[in-house]
């Protein structure tokens, strides 16, 4: 049925306007109690997490967190944590909102999203519209004062501000880092989207020691605790280059990696390509962080998951847990409940 409503009606949308009107209903869902109970035993139905007990055989614990599944929601849908609690009622164990900038930004000018739907694809050359670090922190600080919003777990996806020239990063993400942390589960440090001129180029190790390292500093002395910080990385670098970044997050002692962002191996101009055509690249980096980073660091897998064979297949490949956007998109309201549940079924 969503299939049928997806082609007929949401293509004749552009896919931004699509994607806020999706946004409201989501949104609705989490700020309603009664209809958000009423869609997590429609769609999400999944067990409360750490229902078997802890340290019992299944029972999946990250961050200190108990989650009911591993397949969450990967940052880029949620920038602003507004639909946070609405998601989890649909059936994602967790969501990682973002990505978040130290200030507010347009992003880049619409259109700016656009759909490959024969592939199940998406092109995003979006530029981290956002409402800055100091909006999303009031707004997560709200949250966590429910009980709904102190029982999710959220990651928070933290990028560099547009105009700030790349010899202050550091402090751009610092001051993100520093608002953000004392509401979130674990921050994912965001130096690999084709859609902020020179991103990428901090990916490399000389410029990205500082950041990983303010970051880290400055989280931890906003939240009074150890934050978790992983840093996500592009599929598009090297076999090398990942193996150096991973060994900076174990020289930093950093919790993790996140793998993958978005493509820009694609032929439809600028922008990331994510999607199904993204899974097979997808595995290898996680594959090739696992081998390096060892079994007791974080490694969230993320690119091309359709259904719960391709999550399983990430899981085998060494991520702990697995996030999705695209597929959501395609799939509609059903589908991560359904994902989540078959792999529990599978554990």
């Amino acid at each position: 049925m969503y299939d049928l409503i997806f082609r007929t009606a949401f293509t004749r949308l552009d896919p931004e306007d699509a994607h806020h009107t999706a946004a409201s209903a989501i949104a609705l869902v989490g700020r309603v109690p009664v209809l958000r109970s009423a869609v997590a035993a429609t769609f999400g139905r999944l067990p409360r997490a750490g229902v078997r007990g802890s340290g019992s055989a299944g029972e999946l614990v990250m961050f200190g967190r108990h989650l009911t599944g591993p397949l969450g929601a990967a940052a880029g849908f949620d920038k602003d944590a507004r639909m946070v609690l609405g998601l989890l009622a649909l059936g994602f164990s967790h969501v990682e909102i973002g990505t978040v900038t130290a200030h507010p930004q347009p992003g880049n000018d619409r259109p700016r999203l656009f759909r490959e739907v024969d592939r199940r694809a998406l092109v995003n050359r979006m530029g981290f519209n956002n409402g800055g670090s100091a909006a999303v922190a009031a707004r997560l600080a709200r949250l966590r004062r429910t009980r709904a919003g102190a029982a999710a777990v959220i990651g928070v996806n933290i990028g560099k501000t547009k105009v700030t020239p790349p010899e202050h990063a550091a402090q751009d993400y610092a001051l993100s880092a520093r608002a953000l942390a004392p509401s979130a589960d674990y921050l994912v440090v965001n130096v690999s989207s084709p859609n902020t001129p020179g991103l990428r180029d901090l990916q490399a190790v000389a410029t990205l020691r500082p950041i990983l390292s303010e970051v880290q500093r400055a989280a931890d002395g906003a939240a009074r605790r150890r934050v978790p910080v992983l840093v996500k990385i592009a599929p598009d670098l090297s076999d090398d280059d990942v193996r150096d970044v991973v060994a900076l997050v174990r020289e930093l002692d950093l919790a993790g990696v996140v793998a993958t962002n978005t493509t820009i191996d694609h032929d439809h101009g600028a922008g990331g390509l994510s999607g199904e055509p993204l899974h097979a690249r997808a595995l290898e980096v996680v594959a090739l962080v696992r081998t390096e980073l060892g079994p007791d660091r974080v490694l969230i897998g993320v690119g091309g998951i359709s259904d719960a064979g391709s999550a399983e297949a990430m899981l085998a490949a060494g991520a702990d847990l697995v996030q999705a956007y695209s597929a959501f998109v395609y799939s509609g309201p059903a589908w991560p409940g359904k994902v989540n549940r078959a792999l529990a079924r599978r554990r």
